[in-house]
């Protein structure tokens, strides 16, 4: 062996025992902070995570970051300059899932969808609304040769069919499905969910998850599907379907315009026993959400890739991440509860309540503030 040959095996190696001492040391150090499970949903709807994810020490100047660990698993949630906690990530099939992970104690922290949230806060889990994520994004999408085009067209169709149309949804407790069944109930139009009440025009099908949703359109064992973005865009950007509309565009005219959806939630346990992880959570999700705002294209390149998806879907969702809590949203989120409450869905201590009367079991504005204008 050449002299040359033997240097160049102990500097690799010389290398790689420092590469392993590096990893142990960021292991020591990850062992002695406090761990965490984080729950989202692949959905551009929770984009803000996916985009603090990748970009980690790059959003250093917001004073907190994620330091990847294990990359799309597990993180050091980085705050001031010093780690102060382990942030695992856990994939959530629907929101209603993630209360129900909430309620069995699975997981400590979660991006979901407020409906349910507000649903799973009824019925007694312990868990605080903590943060403000988005508006919009949600639509209904048919077969390209659907003979209708709007909310008015459809209406019309499914008021002259003869059986039930039957419609997807992803988790019977989303911001979608509750959205589009009160709006066809004003329209005059009978939903159910039971398959054998052929006296309804409408039959809403739980399809369990979103990734369900668009084999269900494509294979025609739905109608049509209602869901979160990306599953539309990504729908037309396959040719499997077309946007009929946007939920935004339901009548009456303006009303349905930035309807809130998903939300940050963390438990009672979490907040009375870290409050600084909570935090420093919030504040990089709010930070990251007005980012993201204003740097799209990047943001649905990295969504694109995280979800496995098109840029071109990515790029057409019509999402506004919000930066702080406003009254609007609140507004908002106190029509929730009355279409909710009105639908018979609460049937523990919000039924029957107006937000007000259960704002503090709901919420926790200690960490994004109160609701400004």
């Amino acid at each position: 062996m050449t002299i040359t040959k033997m240097w160049g095996k102990r500097l690799l190696s010389l290398l790689g025992a420092a590469l392993c001492a590096l990893l142990l040391a960021g292991n020591a150090l990850a062992q002695n902070l406090p761990s965490y499970k984080l729950s989202y949903v692949l959905t551009t709807h929770h984009t803000p995570l996916m985009v603090a994810a990748v970009k980690g020490a790059e959003f250093k100047n917001f004073g907190t970051y994620l330091k990847p660990l294990i990359p799309r698993e597990k993180f050091e949630l980085v705050s001031g300059g010093k780690s102060i906690a382990v942030i695992d990530l856990v994939l959530a099939k629907s929101g209603s899932e993630t209360a129900t992970m909430f309620a069995q104690k699975q997981v400590d922290l979660a991006m979901a969808s407020m409906t349910a949230i507000m649903t799973g806060v009824d019925k007694g889990t312990k868990m605080r609304i903590v943060a403000p994520l988005q508006t919009e994004g949600m639509a209904l999408v048919a077969p390209k040769d659907a003979k209708y085009a709007d909310f008015a067209s459809f209406v019309a169709f499914v008021k002259a069919s003869k059986l039930p149309v039957k419609i997807g949804y992803h988790s019977p407790t989303s911001a979608p499905k509750i959205l589009l069944e009160r709006a066809l109930k004003e329209a005059g139009v009978k939903v159910t969910e039971d398959p054998n009440d052929y006296t309804a025009k409408v039959l809403l099908a739980d399809l369990k998850e979103t990734s369900n949703m668009l084999p269900a359109l494509a294979t025609r064992q739905v109608e049509a599907i209602v869901g979160p973005s990306p599953f539309p865009e990504v729908a037309v950007s396959k040719g499997a379907g077309k946007i009929v509309f946007d939920l935004r565009d339901m009548p009456p005219k303006g009303f349905w315009h930035d309807f809130p959806c998903c939300v940050v939630v963390a438990s009672e346990d979490v907040i009375k026993a870290n409050p600084q992880v909570v935090k420093a959570l919030v504040d990089l999700t709010l930070k990251t959400n007005t980012w993201s705002n204003t740097n799209r294209a990047e943001v649905a390149g990295i969504t694109a890739q995280w979800i496995g998806i098109s840029p071109e879907a990515a790029k057409a969702s019509s999402l506004v991440f919000l930066p702080h809590f406003t009254q609007a949203w609140m507004r908002w989120a106190g029509v929730y509860m009355d279409l909710l409450d009105g639908m018979g869905v609460f049937k523990g201590g919000f039924k029957g309540k107006k937000l007000e009367e259960v704002k503090p079991q709901l919420f926790d504005f200690t960490f994004a503030g109160q609701p400004k204008k």
